[in-house]
């Protein structure tokens, strides 16, 4: 339940490491970035129990949700656990389930995610984290950079709201590529979450 009607509450959606999740909690716990304070991370939902996302959000004072691939896709035990927790808002972070049809009509441009390419290039099924910096390096693309955009139906395929790129050496590995668009997400996730969320 919504304590303050005024201040948006976020969910964040996770599945592994939790370092862009980490990153937009911190954002919105510092009132100097955030829009008037008009927003906060009100749940984390992860789908695998050892993730370290769990444990770097419960150090920040976040509650979690362990949650299963059926009760994923459950409308309404799921909508009654978003509702339970007074959720206005859902951005994607390393999540690796497809998201339901329900939940995507239910939060209709409030639902967002952030993908490591400049879609549409290198994105769709099996296309996450590791394997997409892999495929860069392999095609030897002299740019890279972050997509962030409305989710829908289609993997990957929702319109675009935020694009940013990096430029490549010829020397770069997987891991430098992924330290570079590291840091782009550090940098742009939190204040287009921002930007959308004050517009609610």
């Amino acid at each position: 339940m919504k304590e303050n009607p005024q201040i948006a509450r976020i969910a964040v959606f996770a599945s592994g490491n939790g370092s862009n999740a980490e990153n937009i909690i911190r954002y919105f716990n510092d009132p100097a970035a955030v829009n008037g304070g008009s927003a906060e991370v009100a749940l984390v939902i992860c789908n695998r129990p050892e993730a370290p996302v769990l444990a770097r959000a419960a150090a920040l004072g976040v509650p979690t949700e362990t949650i299963t691939r059926s009760l994923l896709n459950d409308e309404t035990r799921f909508m009654e656990l978003m509702e339970k927790h007074g959720i206005d808002f859902i951005a994607l972070a390393g999540f690796l389930l497809m998201i339901p049809p329900f939940l995507i009509s239910r939060f209709s441009g409030r639902i967002v995610n952030i993908h490591p390419s400049l879609l549409p290039r290198y994105g769709g099924k099996g296309m996450y984290g590791r394997h997409i910096h892999e495929a860069v390096v392999k095609a030897g693309e002299r740019e890279t950079g972050i997509t962030i955009h409305h989710v829908s139906e289609n993997c990957d395929e929702g319109a675009i709201i935020f694009q940013a790129g990096v430029d490549l050496d010829t020397t770069d590995t997987p891991e430098d590529v992924e330290r570079k668009i590291h840091a782009l997400e550090s940098i742009h996730y939190p204040k287009i979450i921002s930007t959308l969320v004050s517009s609610l």
